[in-house]
């Protein structure tokens, strides 16, 4: 894990933090807009968002399944993403042509979900240091849902279809309020505050990513 102590550690974290803020912002209004560029700024937007969440669980927070996904899942998916999106028609001028999921598709979708979850409530649990007398711990909670949605969103994001966005919805809602409690527990996390003003942006973005892509995928 990643340990840093004093101010001089704490104001460089806050810079990573900003920078790595401001290559998400770039992917989302890229991913938006269906241009595959996004791809780029996104790799290192995670790379950045996964130490950053690590370091976040070794100093007691939430964090863990954040960390996990984003090193072993959404860093080779940015590849994947850029190889499918160019199949689909994306270059570096050209819009990705979008698709969407069939109603037994979302259906299947919609239990994955929520079986997905429940399972990985119980597996991030056991190494939750937040909470560890509580019956539902409200840390671990805010860890999966946007753990569950990150892994769902960018699976339809890197396959063109246009349903990403209820997931990156649900992603930002939830990542804001996993920052907001980290930053009410510890008022000295001010990376946090980065994070709450990067996912207020993306949910803003992802309401209008709705919007362009239902018009992609017709």
């Amino acid at each position: 894990a990643i340990k840093m102590q004093g101010s001089d550690s704490g104001r460089s974290l806050l810079l990573i933090s900003a920078f790595g803020s401001l290559m998400g912002v770039a992917a989302t209004v890229c991913s938006a807009n269906g241009k595959i560029v996004t791809f780029l700024f996104g790799l290192l937007d995670v790379a950045i968002y996964g130490a950053v969440c690590l370091y976040n669980w070794s100093e007691g927070s939430s964090g863990l399944g954040n960390a996990v996904l984003h090193f072993l899942y959404f860093v080779p998916m940015q590849f994947i993403g850029f190889a499918q999106w160019r199949r689909r028609g994306s270059d570096e001028s050209g819009s990705v042509k979008a698709r969407r999921l069939s109603a037994r598709q979302r259906l299947l979708y919609s239990g994955i979900f929520l079986a997905g979850s429940v399972t990985a409530y119980f597996v991030i649990a056991r190494f939750d240091r937040s909470a560890a007398d509580s019956f539902i711990r409200v840390a671990v909670v805010l860890d999966v849902l946007p753990l569950m949605c990150n892994i769902l969103g960018q699976l339809l994001m890197s396959t063109a279809y246009m349903e990403q966005w209820v997931f990156w919805i649900g992603v930002n809602i939830f990542s804001i309020l996993m920052w907001s409690f980290t930053l009410r527990s510890n008022p000295d996390s001010s990376y946090a505050l980065i994070y709450i003003i990067k996912y207020g942006f993306y949910l803003l973005n992802s309401f209008n990513g709705l919007r362009r892509w239902i018009a992609l995928s017709r």
